[in-house]
């Protein structure tokens, strides 16, 4: 298969194994982390192995020289002594599967073309995403039947802010798939969900960036993609107080606004998404929220069914209801008696939380003539992505909005019966919604996508600065598993394992726009970077926008 001049031979002073060997550098030769190579061995009755594996550490050191001042002395010339550079190899593909170590002097060889294939097994996936470029120029791919939930789905992002780009690589791995053929057929029916929840990074992802350089843009064409912006994109964000207007911020044009009539929010029972951020199990709140919900419910089957409004009680004690305060307040009257069982304490605690969650989300649930009805709803079929900008939003609205479209989704797709179309929701800070101590409802929402969401065709592509922050189930059910720059702390975590010794160590000196991947059918993490967003990221960077001084990836 060979077809250049060995890179080196398998080390003889150090053990190999079919798992690992050691790589003896020739003269005028190297090799860097992260390069593929292959070496095939001879077995005692005429046939061959080939091993192929991922180069995980490097050395180089003197031969000859028993002490560290010794270095001195080789370089005066004084003391003889060779440099000797040797590469540790980390074994990814055994063909046949046969596994015996490289035999010591074998020679050993960089994998190219059909070799480096089979060595991160390319050759294997029927439909391949390109997911970014590997340090000798390659693409590297990623098998679609680990994102579609064929096999599994979900992607998993951890890195620090505004350095790992976790949201640039979540949008990058989207346009792989909507803007690429892996999708085939398909691609047309598939459909994004993207939560805007930091600053406008993702208000403007059907503009053109115009501070994409021509090398950058030159990498698309390498991954067989178009170096454009999205194509078909629809813009969300919650109405304004006192208003249907969007509440926007520098983007003003082609933005929707959503809200819900407190018709919907009754009869949808979303009041317990107004406590996404409590412990309902620990302090008993879901059973007061719980009887709660259902004499709202109640009324909801007594009103008309074309009033935006909800109308509580009978005779003397009929309330009429046209905004979120005065359902706040009926509540507040009634909660003792509707929730009979439940103690002072904990229905004066629900009340409190309640006050608090109107505060902050009550513009969004409306009751009188400008909440009309179903303007929130989330019809993700209309464009292909589809995104709900959250970002001035107060953190309990935020848990309100994705609690109630994610279980909007949930429930459209369980009534469906079919998989079919995808649906990718991209989720930032994911260790804010989904904490790993704790119950919610929003918490149970994410699990439940992240153990049964494939097989609705739901995939999750969560992002956060630390995974060990965030409930180990939706992590482990994460097909691909991405870290850009971590902190070194964070590194050391068991979530990270999968790096290894070598890749921690990487991990906190990561570059903007460098990540490490793992995935399923390949043993050994990747190191890959991906393009330069061919779409804008905020205002500066859209045509006519103000100028930027600086750009994201500097140093690339």
């Amino acid at each position: 298969m060979a077809t250049t001049a060995p890179v080196g031979a398998v080390l003889g002073t150090v053990d190999s194994t079919p798992l690992e060997f050691w790589v003896a550098v020739a003269d005028g030769q190297f090799l860097q982390l992260d390069d593929v190579v292959h070496v095939r061995t001879p077995l005692p009755d005429g046939r061959s192995v080939e091993l192929f594996g991922v180069v995980d550490l490097v050395r180089a050191r003197h031969e000859g020289a028993r002490f560290d001042s010794d270095v001195f002395l080789v370089e005066q010339g004084v003391l003889p002594a060779n440099v000797a550079q040797a590469a540790h190899v980390k074994v990814t593909r055994v063909e046949p599967e046969t596994y015996v170590p490289p035999l010591p002097g074998q020679p050993v060889f960089r994998a190219t073309n059909a070799a480096r294939a089979q060595a991160l097994f390319f050759d294997r996936m029927q439909q391949k995403v390109p997911i970014g470029i590997s340090r000798d120029g390659e693409p590297v791919f990623a098998n679609l039947e680990f994102l579609d939930g064929t096999r599994g789905a979900h992607v998993n992002i951890s890195g620090i802010s505004g350095v790992a780009t976790k949201t640039s690589y979540a949008t990058f791995l989207l346009h792989a798939l909507f803007a690429g053929t892996a999708l085939g057929a398909r691609t047309a029916n598939t459909h994004a969900i993207v939560f805007n929840v930091k600053g406008e990074d993702l208000l403007f992802l059907d503009q053109k960036n115009k501070m994409l350089p021509a090398d950058e843009g030159a990498l698309y064409g390498r991954l067989g993609l178009p170096a454009r912006p999205f194509q078909s994109v629809r813009f969300l964000a919650p109405a304004a107080p006192g208003s249907t207007l969007p509440q926007t911020g520098s983007r003003q044009q082609g933005v929707l606004s959503f809200l819900w009539t407190l018709r919907e929010f009754a009869e949808q029972r979303l009041l317990r998404f107004c406590f996404a951020d409590a412990d309902s199990e620990q302090n008993q709140l879901g059973y007061v929220v719980d009887r709660v919900e259902r004499e709202l419910a109640q009324a909801v089957r007594s009103g008309r069914k074309d009033d935006p409004g909800l109308v509580v009680g009978d005779g003397d004690e009929r309330r009429e209801l046209r905004d979120f305060e005065a359902l706040v307040e009926c509540v507040a009257r009634n909660a003792e008696r509707w929730a009979q069982r439940a103690a002072p304490g904990t229905v004066a605690a629900f009340e409190r939380r309640l006050r608090a969650a109107g505060s902050r989300m009550g513009h969004l649930v409306r009751g009188d003539g400008a909440g009309k009805a179903g303007q929130h709803q989330l019809d993700f079929r209309q464009s292909q992505v589809t995104v709900v900008d959250l970002h001035r939003l107060h953190d309990k609205a935020q848990r309100f909005v994705v609690g109630t479209l994610l279980s909007r989704l949930f429930e459209q797709k369980e009534n469906s019966g079919s998989n079919l179309p995808l649906v990718f929701v991209v989720l930032d800070e994911l260790n804010k919604y989904c904490p790993n101590s704790g119950h919610g409802p929003l918490k149970e929402m994410l699990v439940d996508v992240a153990e049964r969401g494939r097989s609705l065709g739901i995939v999750l592509i969560g992002a956060q600065q630390t995974a060990s922050e965030v409930e180990p189930r939706v992590v482990a059910n994460s097909s691909l598993r991405v870290v850009g720059r971590l902190d070194t702390a964070e590194a050391e975590r068991a979530e990270y394992g999968f790096l290894g010794t070598a890749g921690r160590a990487r991990a906190g000196i990561l570059k903007q726009g460098t990540m490490i991947v793992q995935q399923p059918e390949v043993p050994a993490p990747v190191l890959l970077r991906f393009p330069f967003p061919a779409w804008a990221t905020k205002r500066s960077e859209v045509d006519g926008g103000e100028p930027d001084p600086g750009k994201a990836f500097a140093g690339l």
